[in-house]
């Protein structure tokens, strides 16, 4: 019989992805109040370009104890994301921040909030706890689901995307990241909105008769699309990087030895080339005894 691992051994086996997922949101708490500060208004840009800053030098330093193909995956999710955040906020205004566009630090906030998804997916204590954490995650999921479609706003989107989640517990390829997805992405919705950093609108913006909650109950469901483009489209990107990094270093190396076989090749005596034919100076054209023989010989 195999005893299962000690719950301690399993803490301390996690514990660095533990300490990262912590970190993210432990941050993600801290950018919204700092967002949130009224009194930093007449700082508006200055406030938004530090926190940015700080959050991207957050996402570069989790990404230094990553595999390539993990950085490669992030940075796909932090494009797509980007791409999504501009789509549906400032030119559909499906939901709206505070200072009317997209802050700096989203972009780089979808990348902690990949990673920390991933890191508490891949913890020894996740995988020894699968059963209950997904039934949890489901069940949570159902009532708040619920809840959304019975309230004021009739949350149809919330309702939709908790759908997708489901789908991806069932048949994604990493389940555990799809409930840290539904832990990280939940907090950070019930944050960011009660916080006043952003807002959903009540009813979708392209049709107007979709409801739409405060946040949506099911939001962690957007982000099993995003890991499935960034599983589909991350070993392609490594492999161009890869292949464009190997061409300049093939530059490079070509032109260090074409250098290095300039300085190696053998000092040589050689002569100089033979002046070219000319004629003698005026002052030569005439012997030197003409010019010192008079006209008339000595007499005696």
């Amino acid at each position: 019989m195999i005893l299962p691992p000690h719950p301690t051994r399993l803490v301390r086996a996690s514990r660095a992805d533990l300490v990262a997922a912590a970190g993210v949101l432990a941050w993600i708490g801290i950018l919204l109040v700092i967002d949130g500060v009224r009194a930093l208004d007449p700082i508006e840009p200055a406030r938004q370009v530090l926190l940015g800053a700080a959050t991207w030098l957050m996402l570069g330093g989790l990404l230094r104890r990553e595999t390539p193909l993990v950085r490669a995956q992030t940075l796909v999710v932090v494009a797509l994301a980007t791409c999504v955040e501009y789509t549906f906020s400032p030119l559909l205004q499906a939901y709206v921040y505070r200072i009317g566009t997209v802050p700096p630090f989203v972009p780089p906030g979808h990348g902690l909030v990949y990673l920390a998804a991933l890191s508490l997916g891949r913890t020894p204590l996740f995988v020894a706890a699968r059963r209950p954490l997904v039934v949890l995650t489901v069940a949570s999921g159902a009532i708040w689901t619920a809840l959304g479609l019975l309230g004021p706003r009739h949350d149809v989107l919330g309702a939709t995307w908790f759908g997708c989640l489901l789908a991806f517990l069932a048949w994604g390829p990493n389940r555990l990241l799809y409930v840290g997805a539904y832990l990280v992405v939940s907090y950070l919705e019930l944050a960011g909105t009660s916080l006043g950093t952003w807002a959903w609108a009540s009813k979708d913006p392209v049709l107007h008769v979709i409801g739409q909650g405060n946040p949506p109950s099911g939001a962690a469901g957007g982000y099993g699309w995003f890991d499935l483009y960034a599983l589909l489209l991350a070993p392609t990107l490594l492999t161009m990087v890869r292949a464009v990094g190997g061409r300049l270093r093939g530059y490079a190396d070509a032109d260090s030895a074409a250098s290095a076989a300039s300085w190696s090749r053998p000092l040589v005596a050689r002569a100089l080339p033979p002046l070219a034919p000319s004629s003698p100076s005026m002052e030569v054209n005439r012997p030197p005894a003409s010019t010192t023989t008079g006209t008339r010989a000595a007499m005696s």
